[in-house]
């Protein structure tokens, strides 16, 4: 190895590609159905939690790890 390049570099680890899997999607959607039933939430507010699941979603999050960081 030369003096002053860089080292060998690792290969890196496959991250997330922005989209949810179907089984995410199902589970996100009944997670969502569960609220609807319940009637806890507005139209924006149901809106505003979905989006807020599925971006912790695409991290890696289950949904119960997801709606526990949002309900901090």
């Amino acid at each position: 190895m030369a003096y002053g390049s860089p080292p060998p570099s690792k290969p890196k680890k496959k991250t997330a590609s922005g989209k949810l899997s179907d089984k995410q999607k199902q589970t996100l959607n009944n997670h969502m159905a569960k609220h609807k039933d319940l009637k806890d939430l507005t139209p924006s507010q149901m809106k505003s939690h979905k989006m807020k699941m599925m971006s912790r979603m695409r991290k890696g999050m289950s949904i119960a790890q997801a709606h526990k960081d949002i309900m901090k």
